[in-house]
């Protein structure tokens, strides 16, 4: 019998020892990569479009910044999703963290983001929230095919520049969402 992708992935996430950016200076936030089978696929959205967002219209990943109500950067993401699309994380199984990421431009806020991986068993329909637009379930083999990764022409508030990213049927995957996602599907070759 073959071994799934999200088989894959939970052994090696599970087995990954994140590196933890100690910075006190960055404000804390913490992102949920959400897997759920049949078929294997990952849970994206879209942001809405806001003025005061940096990643305003942006594909990426539910979650935000730490709440004084949040225990932890864990309870983060699992708050934030729950608030952002609806899909209850506690009802599934998490795997592990990934490295903390923080914004490689200085007109981003001055975050570092924690990235949790989340299985769940049955996929939870998405009820998406005002702060996002649209949120789907990307098989991965979606972001597997090759073409789907490449270099794009991307803007962001009013500057073109060129980045790699995912072209998924709902935009591009791009910035740090796709510096989430790479090292993680790398594992699925």
């Amino acid at each position: 019998m073959s071994i799934t992708h999200i088989e894959r992935l939970v052994r090696h996430v599970a087995e990954h020892r994140p590196r933890i950016e100690s910075d006190p200076n960055l404000i804390e936030a913490a992102v949920a990569l959400v897997l759920s089978p049949g078929p294997d696929a990952i849970l994206l959205i879209r942001r809405a479009e806001r003025a005061e967002d940096p990643w305003s219209g942006q594909m990426g990943l539910p979650g935000g910044r730490r709440g004084p109500e949040d225990l932890d950067l864990r309870a983060t993401a699992v708050r934030e999703t729950r608030e952002e699309v609806g899909v209850d994380l506690t009802a599934g199984r998490l795997i592990g963290a990934l490295d903390d990421l923080a914004p490689r431009t200085p007109v981003l806020p001055p975050v570092k983001v924690r990235p949790y991986v989340f299985l769940l068993a049955e996929r939870q329909a998405p009820i998406p929230n005002g702060e996002v637009a649209a949120a789907s379930w990307v098989p991965l083999a979606d972001l597997l095919t090759p073409g789907a990764y490449g270099h794009y022409e991307v803007e962001a508030r009013g500057v073109r520049f060129e980045r790699p990213g995912y072209q998924v049927s709902d935009g591009l995957v791009w910035g740090m969402t796709e510096r989430i996602l790479t090292p993680v599907l790398a594992v699925l070759g």
